[in-house]
C-alpha cells in the first residue's frame, strides 16, 4: 500500500500542486514587505534608540548633575563632570556617552529623576568613523531638540508603566 501511495503522489505531482496553490494564495494577499528607506514600520513608544539630553520648555537643561545615570550604567559608558552655578544649583560641564560601549539597557533613563537623559526613537544613526560615536553634551542636547516632540509624546504614553 505504501509503494502504491508514493507512486501515485509522484505521478500526480501532489507536492507541486500544493506548493503552487500556496503560491497562488499569497500572490493575491496584501504585501507585508516594506520599502525600507522610504517606508518605515511602527516603533513602540518604549523603543530605546539614540540618546538625547532634554531641556525644559524655558530652554534650561534638565540635567541636575546627580550622576545617577553614570553610577547605574553597567557598561560605564557615561562620564559626567559638574560644578555649582552662581544660584547654588548644580549643572553639568561635561556629559559624554561612549555609544560604542552602550548596551541600550535603558537604566540611565530609568534612574534619571528629571527625565533629562532619554533614549529616543531614532534608530538610524550610522557613522563613518568610530570617533563620531562619542557623544558630547552638545550632540546630546541637539538630539534632544531634534526629537523633543516625539520623546515627550512617548514619555506621556509610557507614564502608566513608570
Amino acid at each position: 500500500m505504501g509503494f502504491i501511495d508514493r507512486t501515485a503522489r509522484s505521478f500526480l505531482l501532489s507536492e507541486l500542486v500544493s506548493g503552487m496553490s500556496l503560491t497562488l494564495r499569497y500572490m493575491f494577499k496584501k504585501k507585508v514587505t516594506l520599502n525600507y528607506p522610504y517606508e518605515k514600520g511602527p516603533i513602540s513608544p518604549r523603543f530605546r534608540g539614540e540618546h538625547a539630553l532634554r531641556r525644559y520648555p524655558s530652554g534650561e537643561e534638565r540635567c541636575i548633575a546627580c550622576k545617577l545615570c553614570e553610577a547605574i550604567c553597567p557598561a560605564q559608558a557615561i562620564t559626567i563632570e559638574a560644578e555649582p552655578r552662581e544660584d547654588g544649583s548644580r549643572r553639568t560641564t561635561r556629559y559624554d556617552i561612549d555609544m560604542t560601549k552602550c548596551i541600550y539597557c535603558g537604566f540611565c533613563q530609568e534612574a534619571c529623576p528629571v527625565d533629562a537623559i532619554v533614549e529616543g526613537p531614532n534608530f538610524e544613526f550610522t557613522t563613518e568613523t568610530r570617533a563620531e560615536l562619542f557623544y558630547d553634551k552638545e550632540k546630546l542636547l541637539a538630539n534632544g531638540e531634534k526629537w523633543e516632540a516625539e520623546i515627550a509624546h512617548n514619555l506621556e504614553l509610557d507614564a502608566p508603566y513608570r
